[in-house]
């Protein structure tokens, strides 16, 4: 990349300024040109010298007539760019409005010499000192905690009412549930055994908090996992849920449960990190609504788990989360540590969140079941915002059943949420799945298909018809914009610099930064076209279908549509060792339902793990196989250099792991 940049970054950097943005260096600007505009040409130019060129070449009106920007060498005798000294375009510069010309980045140069003049003129005295106005009022914090949009986005199909929640599921009742002797088969329990356990006495909060508490700190050191160990609280929570039973109170399924919390959901006095080493010390002082429901229903929370850095992949300042079936690989996914962890036996469930595709991949590669509910069906008040029409909380269980007593918990209307609302969904424990009929993709796992099929369900092939092609490009629009409205700060202090992964959130909201208002909510407009065709397309209670398809992850979180994730089988793993592993590849599908229809999606997933034992298996993280070593090759992260890492076939102690 040329670094002769001279008047050439005056110019790009003036265009900047008089759009109120003057704060992007001169990496950022050539990364962000080059990244998108520049890769899109097939004439092969680079440096600054080429995006001056491309702006004059894509302005339609430009002044300078090809003979005589020859003449002064901006392209040479056969038509191709030829640079000179900086004087010289220096001089070129001075011939064009850098506003004008600069509006082909946003394919905007159309407007005449008079309307640039009153463009320029107009953004000066009126745009600027709005947009700083703004920005003063609501966006010096950064992550969106404060001040909604009131622009409320709403999933609901047609003129389809949805009646206020007014009464909890019908937890089914377990009998003849026993303790197990190990705390491994413990550790690998249900919710609602958990829950029978708690309730007959066989077992104590406090006991369960200690074997969870064990297990994540022993399985963390190679898995990473878990960002802050809520020992103290947990414990706290725990004994208040025995003596509460010991006075014959019982608050339900969840009562003195364990349980983990995404590292962007906010617990009073301890660290929320975003997973970001920017935000790393970060303690906020708000009680996230899901945090409180889950609270009220008597769970106890054990840790704060790994997000990916400002819930973006897996990545995060301590390190990368890793897949507990195959842990040479990485669990995908900003709610990485909730699908890890859960997988591994660590907590019984976990809440995760998604805003496209951060509770479908970690739950498809890590094997769990996981429920990304319908848009504004559980409140999201205390979390960390990346947009405010596409962010949904959800669980990871080991079963279908357990998302629905978890779902039931969380549900409803967030005061402080404008999106949220209450939504009255059949309970999943009493749909008559007999009465639905089931559509399935052609790359529906044809497993799930057979097995429901014979529990009475109608199954037809089934496609959804849309003409919208370029469902990601408008998910794209919604998410960075939204995002960046949130983390404006964050961007204008420099401190996307030293975020994990420069390929990721810095280079996409710098080109956030370049979408026109206009083009979002066109963008939106595109997005309402689309859930028309879907909701026109949609003729069948529910679809099955894969749940990692990168369209169908887009189109659905666009849309508001509820998926469950569930495990149908395994496979061995890609290049095995030689004598074998127990390592495996997951495989899994989803089950897709209409907005505000979650519980037919649980109880059809519910109908197919009633007869099957896929979701039941356990990651082999204490035994890999003889011969397989994979273990010994993955380094201690650097904030555990100075804590050995254990043989997991062996203990740890009891003592706290560091918190951050």
């Amino acid at each position: 990349m040329s670094r002769n940049t001279g008047p050439h970054l005056a110019f790009i950097k003036l265009f900047f300024k008089k759009n109120g943005f003057l704060f992007f260096n001169l990496n950022t600007i050539f990364e962000n040109k080059h990244h998108k505009t520049i890769s899109q040409t097939t004439v092969d130019y680079t440096g600054l010298n080429y995006f001056l060129f491309f702006i004059l070449k894509k302005s339609n009106k430009y002044q300078i007539t090809k003979k005589y920007r020859k003449k002064k060498g901006i392209i040479g005798d056969s038509g191709e760019y030829s640079p000179k000294s900086n004087g010289e375009c220096s001089e070129k510069i001075n011939e064009v409005s850098p506003v004008k010309c600069a509006f082909a980045i946003f394919d905007a140069d159309f407007f005449n010499d008079t309307k640039i003049a009153e463009i320029e003129q107009g953004a000066t005295e009126l745009n600027i000192p709005i947009s700083r106005a703004n920005r003063k009022l609501v966006a010096s914090v950064n992550g969106g905690l404060h001040d909604p949009s009131y622009l409320v986005f709403n999933p609901g199909w047609g003129n389809e009412q949805v009646q206020s929640k007014t009464k909890r599921f019908s937890c089914p009742s377990l009998s003849g549930i026993q303790r197990p002797e190990g705390e491994e088969d413990i550790a690998f329990m249900t919710v609602l055994e958990l829950g029978e356990l708690i309730k007959t006495k066989q077992i104590t909060s406090e006991e369960l908090t200690q074997i969870f508490l064990h297990r994540l700190k022993r399985y963390n050191l190679v898995l990473e996992a878990v960002v802050t160990y809520t020992e103290e609280l947990a414990y706290k929570q725990a004994k208040e849920a025995d003596e509460m039973l010991a006075r014959g109170i019982y608050l339900g399924p969840l009562h003195g449960i364990p349980y983990g919390l995404k590292d962007i959901i906010s617990v009073p006095q301890y660290k929320t990190t975003w997973g970001s080493k920017t935000f790393k010390d970060q303690v906020l002082d708000i009680e996230a609504s899901v945090y409180k429901k889950l609270k009220s229903a008597g769970a106890v929370l054990v840790a704060k788990l790994a997000t990916g850095s400002l819930a973006y992949d897996d990545i995060w300042f301590g390190g990368r989360t890793r897949n507990p079936w195959n842990i040479e690989e990485y669990s995908t996914g900003s709610s990485s540590g909730p699908a890890a962890s859960t997988s591994a036996g660590m907590v019984p469930f976990a809440i995760g969140s998604e805003t496209c595709g951060s509770i479908t991949y970690p739950a498809a590669r890590c094997g769990v079941t996981a429920l990304r509910p319908t848009f504004g069906a559980v409140g999201r008040t205390g979390v960390m915002s990346i947009s405010e029409s596409l962010d949904k909380i959800g669980p990871f269980c080991r079963s279908a059943a357990d998302c629905t007593i978890i779902l039931d918990a969380i549900l409803g209307k967030d005061p402080d949420d404008p999106s949220s609302k209450d939504i009255s969904l059949d309970d999943p424990f009493s749909v008559d799945i007999t009465n639905l009929t089931v559509g399935y993709l052609d790359d529906a796992e044809m497993e799930v298909v057979r097995i429901l099929e014979s529990k009475g369900v109608k199954m037809v092939p089934f496609k959804l018809n849309y003409t919208v092609s370029h469902v990601q490009g408008i998910l794209n629009f919604t998410m960075d914009v939204d995002m960046l409205a949130h983390f404006d700060e964050w961007q204008r202090s420099g401190e996307d610099d030293f975020y994990e992964a420069q390929d990721q959130w810095p280079v996409e909201l710098r080109r956030a930064r370049m979408i026109p208002a206009v083009d979002y909510v066109q963008a939106q407009r595109a997005r309402g076209k689309l859930i028309r065709e879907i909701r026109e397309s949609f003729t069948v209670d529910a679809f099955i279908g894969n749940a990692t398809d990168w369209e169908k992850v887009c189109l659905g979180n666009l849309v508001g549509m509820p998926v469950l994730i569930i495990p149908t089988g395994f496979t061995k793993i890609s290049s095995p060792p030689p004598d074998g592993s127990r390592r495996r590849t997951t495989i899994t599908t989803g089950i897709y339902a209409p907005p505000n229809h979650d519980h037919v999606a649980l109880a059809l997933a519910m109908a197919y793990q009633s007869v099957t034992k896929h979701h039941k298996q356990r990651p082999p993280i204490d035994d890999l196989g003889p011969n397989d070593f994979i273990v010994d090759s993955i380094s201690t992260p650097d904030y555990l250099s100075s804590q050995a890492i254990p043989c997991l076939e062996g203990s740890v102690s009891s003592g706290s792991a560091v918190t951050m």
